[in-house]
């Protein structure tokens, strides 16, 4: 490709029809080059740019799928924690529950100990009015 300043340097001291013909093929080959150079810059504008907006798109998308995506997890998580809670609870009532069972039922030994306390005290006392020993005394204390 011949550059505008060869051109100009040149020599034009002939006047040739020749000479001016080659000059102005050269300068028109220049324009040719100059526009197809022109052209294939746009060209490589449009498809950098047309590139750039579908990477800028795809960015986008990503963002909103990654943003669905967590929004996801943190409504799995929180039923999760809501479920967790509602165990806890049921665990908690179920303890409690057991623990009331075991209350009553010391409470059902401790009234029938004290029954049977009763019933001893009452059998003792006729033992002491009476003047003899219970049949079921201990075998060795036995005459």
């Amino acid at each position: 490709m011949l550059k505008m300043a060869e051109v100009a340097a040149a020599p034009s001291t002939e006047k040739s029809p020749n000479n001016r013909d080659s000059v102005l093929a050269r300068v028109e080959t220049e324009k040719k080059l100059a526009l197809i150079k022109a052209w294939e810059e746009n060209e490589k504008a449009k498809v950098d740019n047309r590139a750039h907006k579908k990477i800028s798109a795809i960015g986008s998308w990503e963002n909103t799928k990654k943003a669905d995506v967590e929004a996801q997890l943190k409504r799995i998580e929180e039923k999760l924690e809501k479920k967790k809670a509602e165990y806890a609870e049921k665990m908690k009532n179920k303890v409690a529950e057991i623990h009331k069972e075991a209350e009553e039922k010391r409470a059902v030994i401790e009234a029938k100990r004290g029954e049977d306390f009763l019933k001893i005290e009452e059998a003792a006392v006729k033992f002491r009015a009476a003047g003899y020993t219970p049949k079921k005394f201990l075998g060795c204390f036995s005459s």
